[in-house]
């Protein structure tokens, strides 16, 4: 797509801004969007609840302040989506589940309400799995989302329709959720830039229930660097803050870990990546390869106890439960009842050892690269892919490397490799200590251009 002839459905948030100081009115870019909607997600499935009244109202509001040169921020007229598990005052949240198919909460919750406040638009609402669980999009109340690289694929989950929105062209940006990587792993698929906050970095406030401990945070997905930057400026809290006055190393030193535990890696993100450590080498960046590297091998054993307690305590909650919900929740919830206490405190006690272990290697490094995920999109409606390089994998097995920053509270973002023309994309993931996002995300957006590179899908055209 040529600067020349670009739609205004495809400016990112920086773009619109420009755009809008520059006369732009808010109402023809939210049309815009709204055209691509009609045209475009009736393909994908992405987002399941509209707001089209809503989104026209709010760009009126926001072409006056334009107009009369008084707009909130840098986000003011710009157009998002709201991942389905996040609570959208007047919008039905159904977390993927006939438990919640009728629930429209009252409120807003707080980082979607700091967004409102800095006048971005909310378009809609994207679809989910089941409770966020999965790391496909599907739910017997809408459905299956497609990858805009190729609608017979998944764009992963559980943040699928969140960055179907986006790297389609529908939303200039999404909130998404990660208690697994379910930021991290969709952007990978779909070629996006997709952020995992650190722990309490974005207030909540009123929601589902967390049913994965404090691992799920509310994150960014976009198209570019700067534009998670101008989100997470808009939607964080004091944490936030107190990280952008923390210094940014000068040298950073780069740990890679190709694999984890030797567990298996598609042969083509292996390459993709370690073509973009070399080539972060050659620009004189300080890259050192661990391997083995064994440090997460706990979380095999921790994340079962977690979800699986997480999702049979949900289910209690509601009487008949288990014959509303997919049979592979309810064999979740089956597994999760015989779990003690001692089962739970015991995998606390291994991810607080496990926290141990990464203050060490976060003293000797700034940060820690990996593949986004381990396997390329698989069929659309399939769970997870059976194999890996041609091993047999479990159903986390495409997931090995992002669970670490949820259990441990760090940020993490994955950003797209350069890739060819006729590859699917592929995501890189780089992980600081906590509480160090400004860091993170300022490492990003200054190699940005050089290491890696956002392309459009070429379907849809």
């Amino acid at each position: 797509m040529s600067e020349r002839d670009r739609a205004l459905w495809s400016l990112s948030a920086h773009e619109l801004g420009l755009a809008y100081a520059n006369g732009l009115s808010p109402v023809n870019a939210v049309q815009s969007n709204l055209s691509r909607i009609r045209e475009i997600n009736p393909r994908l499935n992405a987002i399941i609840t509209l707001d089209e009244t809503g989104a026209l109202r709010a760009a009126e509001a926001s072409a006056r302040r334009w107009k009369e040169a008084r707009p909130i921020g840098p986000l003011d007229g710009v157009s998002f989506t709201v991942k389905d598990n996040i609570f959208v005052a007047g919008l039905r949240a159904t977390w993927g589940s006939r438990l919640y198919c009728d629930f429209v909460p009252e409120d807003d919750e707080a980082p979607v309400r700091r967004l409102r406040e800095a006048g971005a638009i909310i378009l809609g609402k994207t679809n989910v799995p089941e409770f966020t669980l999965h790391g496909f999009t599907d739910n017997a109340l809408f459905g299956t989302t497609g990858n805009p690289w190729d609608p017979k694929l998944t764009p992963g989950g559980s943040s699928g329709g969140a960055v179907a929105s986006v790297a389609s062209g529908m939303a200039a940006f999404a909130l998404g959720t990660d208690g697994g990587g379910s930021v991290r792993r969709p952007a990978a698929h779909t070629g996006l830039v997709g952020f995992k906050p650190s722990r309490d970095m974005v207030p909540r406030g009123r929601g589902f229930p967390a049913i994965l401990h404090n691992f799920e945070v509310i994150g960014p997905i976009a198209r570019c660097v700067d534009d998670v930057m101008l989100v997470m400026a808009a939607m964080s809290g004091e944490a936030w803050t107190r990280s952008t006055n923390l210094a940014a190393p000068e040298r950073p030193r780069i740990a890679y870990a190709p694999s984890f535990g030797g567990a298996p890696v598609d042969p083509v993100i292996r390459r993709a990546v370690d073509e973009t450590l070399a080539r972060a080498m050659s620009l004189g960046l300080d890259v050192e390869t661990i391997a083995p590297f064994d440090l997460a091998d706990p979380l095999s054993a921790i994340w079962p106890v977690i979800s699986q307690t997480g999702v049979a305590w949900l289910l209690d909650q509601h009487e008949g439960g288990d014959r509303m919900v997919s049979p592979a929740i309810a064999e979740m919830a089956a597994a999760g009842k015989p779990l003690t206490a001692r089962d739970y405190l015991a995998a606390l006690d291994a991810i607080a050892e496990m926290a141990r272990a990464f203050e060490r290697l976060f003293a000797r490094f700034d940060f820690l690269m990996t593949p986004a995920t381990a396997a390329m999109p698989w069929p659309a409606a399939d769970s997870h892919p059976a194999t890996i390089g041609g091993v047999a994998v479990g159903p986390r097995g495409h997931a090995v490397f992002t669970p670490l920053a949820n259990a441990l509270g760090f940020p993490a973002l994955s950003v797209p490799c350069r890739i060819e023309d006729d590859t699917l994309p592929i995501g890189l993931q780089i992980m600081a200590a906590r509480d160090r996002d400004w860091q993170l995300l300022t490492f990003a957006r200054v190699h940005e251009n050089r290491l890696f590179v956002h392309k459009w899908p070429k379907w849809p055209t």
